[in-house]
C-alpha cells in the first residue's frame, strides 16, 4: 500500500484541480468572441447601446455560471441566451445603421435639389439683372441718341443759320453755293489790263470780302487765278498766280491772317467758257475765292 501513496495523492490532486477550475464550453468562448466584435463595433455603440448593454448583463450571468462550476448545460444555456442578445443588438444596429443611411441619402438628394434649384434661381436672377441692364442701356443709348439728334438738329440749324446769314453778307459780291462751298468770282474787270494789281472797284471788293471774313473767323478762303488761253501758257500760269496773290496781299492788309489764306494759279485750266469770243475769254480771265465751312475746311477741286 505504501508503494501507490504518491500516485495517489498525484491523482487526487489534479482531480481536485479539475474540481476547482471554471466551466468552459465552446458556446460560452463564442459569446464571448460575438461580444467582444460587438462591443467595438461604433455602429452598435451610436444605435444599439441599451442593446448591447443587455447583452452584456446576459454574458456576465453565463460568466457567473461558469465561475461557479454550474454544469455545461446551465452554462450554455446562459451563453445561448446572451449570444441571441448579441444578435439582436446587432441587427438593431444594422437596422439603425440602414435608417440613417436613407436618411442621410435622402437629405443629400435634397441638397442637390435645394442647390440645383437655387442655381436655377440665381440664373433666373442673373439673368434678369441682365435684362434690366441691358433695358437700361437700351434707354440710356435711346437718351443719348435723342441728345446726339438733337444737337445734331441744333448743329445744322446753326449752319444753316450761319450759311444763311453769311449769304446775306456776301449778297453784294454776289457769291454762289457750289460743291465746293461759297464761291465769289471777281472779273477781269477788277484787275488792270493784263495785269495783277487790283483796281479801285477790286480794292473794295475785297474790302468787303475782309468785313466778312472779320465777322465770320471760323472760316478760310482759298483764292484761285485762272485766264484765257490767249498767250503763252506759262505766261498765263504766273499772271493767275499774280493776281491770286494780290488778292491775298489785298485781304492781308486788311487783316485777315495769312493761316487762313491760300493762293493757286491755274492759268488756262479749268475754263467756264469756251474761248471762242471775246466775251468767252473774259469769262475765263478771272479770280475765285472759295469760302471754308465753319471748321475751316474747303473741298479740292
Amino acid at each position: 500500500m505504501n508503494k501507490f501513496t504518491p500516485a495517489v495523492l498525484t491523482l487526487t490532486t489534479l482531480l481536485w484541480a479539475c474540481s476547482s477550475a471554471p466551466t468552459k464550453t465552446p458556446m460560452l468562448d463564442q459569446t464571448r468572441s460575438d461580444y467582444s466584435i460587438a462591443k467595438n463595433d461604433p455602429s452598435i455603440a451610436k444605435y444599439a447601446p441599451l442593446e448591447l448593454k443587455q447583452a452584456g448583463e446576459a454574458l456576465d450571468k453565463a460568466n457567473a455560471a461558469a465561475d461557479k462550476k454550474e454544469t455545461i448545460e446551465v452554462v450554455d444555456g446562459l451563453a445561448y441566451i446572451a449570444k441571441q442578445k448579441i444578435a439582436l443588438t446587432q441587427t438593431k444596429a444594422t437596422e439603425k445603421t440602414a435608417e440613417a443611411d436613407m436618411t442621410n441619402s435622402a437629405q443629400q438628394r435634397e441638397k442637390v435639389r435645394l442647390e440645383q434649384r437655387t442655381n436655377e434661381a440665381n440664373k433666373a436672377t442673373a439673368t434678369a439683372e441682365q435684362a434690366t441692364a441691358d433695358a437700361m442701356k437700351a434707354k440710356n443709348d435711346a437718351m443719348k441718341a435723342k441728345a446726339d439728334l438733337e444737337n445734331a438738329q441744333r448743329e445744322t440749324q446753326l449752319a444753316q443759320a450761319d450759311a444763311s446769314n453769311l449769304m446775306q453778307q456776301l449778297s453784294d459780291l454776289k457769291a454762289k453755293n457750289t460743291e465746293r462751298g461759297i464761291v465769289i468770282t471777281l472779273g477781269d474787270v477788277l484787275f488792270a489790263i493784263d495785269q495783277s494789281e487790283l483796281t479801285a472797284n477790286g480794292v473794295n471788293t475785297v474790302q468787303k470780302l475782309a468785313s466778312v471774313l472779320q465777322k465770320n473767323p471760323q472760316r478760310k478762303v482759298l483764292i484761285e487765278g485762272f485766264t484765257d488761253n490767249t498767250g503763252a501758257t506759262a505766261y498765263n500760269q504766273a499772271l493767275s498766280l499774280r493776281r491770286a496773290n494780290a488778292v491775298s496781299g489785298a485781304l492781308q492788309q486788311l487783316g485777315i491772317t495769312r493761316d487762313r489764306i491760300g493762293s493757286q494759279g491755274y492759268g488756262e485750266s479749268f475754263p467756264v467758257a469756251s474761248n471762242a469770243t471775246s466775251q468767252d475769254r473774259q469769262l475765263n480771265r478771272r479770280v475765285e475765292i472759295v469760302l471754308s465751312d465753319e471748321n475751316g475746311k474747303i473741298n479740292p477741286r
